[in-house]
């Protein structure tokens, strides 16, 4: 009684189990995203799921119980190819993939792919086979799409990295690897700003964005800097390109993370703005010029190109003239007036030109009357009158005197004509050793040799330098410091400005050249005052003034810490800025006499 009881129970559970199995593979069939239809041993479909329903058009009742697929769902002429394919797949083991056209509802041909495997029953005996397609333009789509994102994660020449939705890379390519100097698993997890030092905010901005709002419609350009331990990098220009990763096995989009595409454009960058500055430079000079020729005054034309040039250049601009040195007092002896210059001794001022002091004959007698004679230039006698009418002495060569508001020079050429083609990247205040690279002006071809210095002589030869005077620089023009306005033009108050030795000024008035000067990342405090330059100042560029063989005077350009130091284009156009500053103020000296 026992026996036929559990026996009854079990019988029971088999069909009830039967159908809940049955169910659960209903259901996994609908679910595919292939389309799925089974063939029993003689050719009768069995199964045929909503996809295969949704590509030709049959629905599971019309298509189930049917033999084979001639006539309904394969045209004739193709239903023997189809057959043998189907029958060979119950034959062989694995699966074998096929492409055919099949027939739709309502009589088109469609081409799918298909993967076609034999059912085996209990014991291995084969008990029919299982057809899964799907089209062939999807399928072909689907491995495109894998093949790009295999290539674009080795091979691109973009780098490619794919952020998580906290911001962090979960994969890298290559050249991305490259382009931050790290490798590629030592990137993944890290929060971005362990691996940029700046322009991390506008990365990560962005890909906020684009995980909220989509990809933005254009690309972007963003500058970063790459984190580093031992000397900050130089910025790079990315541009970049963003797209929103969704899955697709999702009912709504759920974003996995953003595609970051970008590439290394700051050589391109860098020469586009660089090409941009000198269109807008050489356009300044040019309106500079045209508003310059409408001035009646000529130190009105030089205030004039002095604003122009502050445009996108400075913040402030000053003007120092040359003045000539004060008379020595009665009874002054050769020697006692000069002053410690700021390389530790050299030359006298009158001897670095030539052989001869400023004291009598020389550069004093340069501004007496006209049968007054001062030494020149090298080895001979030049014009003694700085107007011209002094008589010419004899001599091996002739120099130009002094005009007003001008200091004699030696002729270009030589030592101290290369020197004055370039800039000084050396900093001001140079101590005595220094000297060789702030350097005193050296003599001429045809002047006598510089003294050996102190340290190349022993014992008794050894002597104090002789030292030199510092030029007095009297402030001539001036931008406004505390608010924008024109520049103006000083009282000539004939005091010089408190200039100290080794200042830029004097040091690219004495050099004839440019002298370039920051205060570095500190900045430290009173940097600017000590240099009696206006508050807030952190980079200065000192340019000679020449006209007609020449030194006039400086011109003086600063910038505020929101601006870069001053490099070699700025020097250079600063140059070609100071050279019609001095033929405007050479002008007006003219003029006035």
């Amino acid at each position: 009684m026992t026996a036929s009881s559990a026996s009854s129970a079990s019988a029971a559970r088999c069909p009830a189990d039967e159908r809940d199995d049955s169910g659960l593979l209903a259901a996994l069939l609908d679910g595919m995203d292939a389309a799925l239809v089974a063939f029993a041993a003689d050719g009768t479909v069995t199964h045929w799921n909503h996809e295969a329903e949704r590509i030709l058009g049959w629905t599971t009742t019309e298509a189930v119980g049917r033999t084979g697929l001639a006539g309904w769902a394969v045209r004739k002429e193709d239903a023997d190819e189809i057959d043998a394919a189907l029958t060979a797949a119950m034959r062989s083991p694995g699966r074998q993939v096929q492409e055919f056209a099949l027939l739709t509802k309502d009589g088109h041909r469609v081409l799918v792919r298909t993967q076609a495997s034999a059912v085996r029953g209990p014991g291995g005996r084969v008990a029919g086979v299982y057809c899964a397609f799907s089209e062939v333009h999807t399928q072909m789509d689907l491995e495109r799409s894998i093949a790009l994102s295999e290539a674009l994660f080795e091979d691109a020449s973009w780098g490619v990295m794919l952020i998580d939705a906290d911001l962090r890379p979960a994969v890298v390519n290559a050249h991305a690897a490259r382009a931050l100097g790290v490798g590629r698993t030592a990137l993944l997890g890290r929060p971005l700003g362990e691996l940029l030092a700046q322009g991390v905010e506008e990365v990560e901005c962005a890909l906020q964005h684009v995980l909220a709002e989509g990809a933005p419609p254009a690309v972007a350009e963003l500058w970063v800097t790459l984190r580093a331990e031992e000397a900050e990098l130089p910025r790079r220009c990315w541009r970049s390109g963003f797209v929103r990763l969704a899955s697709p096995l999702a009912e709504e989009p759920v974003p996995l993370g953003v595609a970051w595409l970008f590439q290394d454009v700051t050589d391109a960058k860098r020469a586009e703005q660089d090409g941009s500055l000198l269109r807008f430079r050489a356009r300044q000079l040019h309106r500079a010029g045209r508003a310059a020729a409408e001035c009646p005054d000529p130190a009105e034309a030089a205030a004039v190109h002095l604003d122009f040039a502050l445009a996108g250049f400075a913040d402030h601009g000053l003007v120092d003239l040359a003045m000539p040195p004060a008379p020595k007092p009665y009874g002054t002896v050769a020697g006692d007036d000069v002053y410690e210059d700021a390389y530790g001794g050299g030359e006298a001022y009158g001897e670095a030109y030539g052989d001869a002091s400023y004291g009598p004959g020389g550069y004093g007698e340069a501004y007496g009357s006209g049968d007054e004679r001062g030494e020149g230039v090298g080895e001979g006698a030049g014009y003694g009158d700085a107007a011209g009418d002094g008589e010419e002495a004899a001599g091996g060569g002739a120099a130009q005197g002094a005009g007003p508001g001008g200091v004699d020079g030696p002729a270009s050429g030589g030592a101290e004509g290369a020197r004055a083609s370039g800039d000084s990247d050396t900093p001001d205040g140079a101590g005595p050793e220094d000297a060789a690279d702030t350097g005193t002006p050296a003599p001429s071809a045809s002047g006598p040799s510089a003294p050996p210095a102190p340290s190349a002589l022993s014992g008794a030869e050894a002597a104090p330098r002789p030292r030199r005077s510092v030029p007095r620089l009297v402030r001539a023009l001036a931008s406004p410091a505390g608010a924008p306005g024109p520049s103006k033009m000083m009282p000539a108050t004939g005091i010089p400005a408190p200039y100290v030795p080794g200042h830029p000024a004097i040091q690219a008035y004495e050099r004839r050249g440019s002298v370039r000067s920051s205060a570095g990342p500190a900045s430290p405090e009173g940097w600017a005052a000590a240099r009696n330059w206006p508050d807030g100042t952190v980079h200065g560029l000192c340019v000679v003034l020449r006209s007609r063989g020449r030194t006039l005077g400086v011109a003086t350009f600063l910038r505020a810490p929101a601006r870069r130091p001053f490099d070699r284009a700025d020097a250079d156009y600063a140059e070609e800025v100071a050279a019609r500053i001095a033929t405007a103020l050479d002008l007006a000296g003219a003029a006035s006499l």
